[in-house]
């Protein structure tokens, strides 16, 4: 009965461990990627829609699309950030990675 009861064990020990990294990997997927057809609209230059930086969160990386679209308000400080205004919204970004630090809305 003990050896059965081992096998069980790993096999769900084991189970959980393969089920992990994809279940990390769709929640750090989540917020990364803009829809297909905001991707469309950011690359070819058009007016995003209302409330298209909801879309990203504190962590992100910002899309180099979104990110062309933006004029520097605050340059490159000692610490590596910058802030960028796109379309309204400010972004605080580390310069080298785009990874947003804060969200601003003026």
């Amino acid at each position: 009965m003990t050896n059965k009861l081992s096998k069980t064990l790993v096999a769900i020990s084991l189970g959980v461990l393969l089920a992990s990294p994809a279940v990390l990997a769709k929640q750090d997927k989540d917020h990364k990627d803009l829809p297909p057809g905001l991707q469309k609209k950011a690359a070819r230059g058009e007016p995003l829609p209302p409330g298209w930086q909801k879309r990203y969160h504190r962590g992100d990386i910002l899309d180099n699309d979104i990110y062309a679209r933006g004029r520097v308000v605050v340059p490159l400080g000692n610490d590596g950030l910058i802030t960028v205004d796109i379309e309204g919204t400010l972004f605080k970004l580390h310069d080298k990675t785009r990874r947003i630090i804060e969200i601003l809305e003026h």
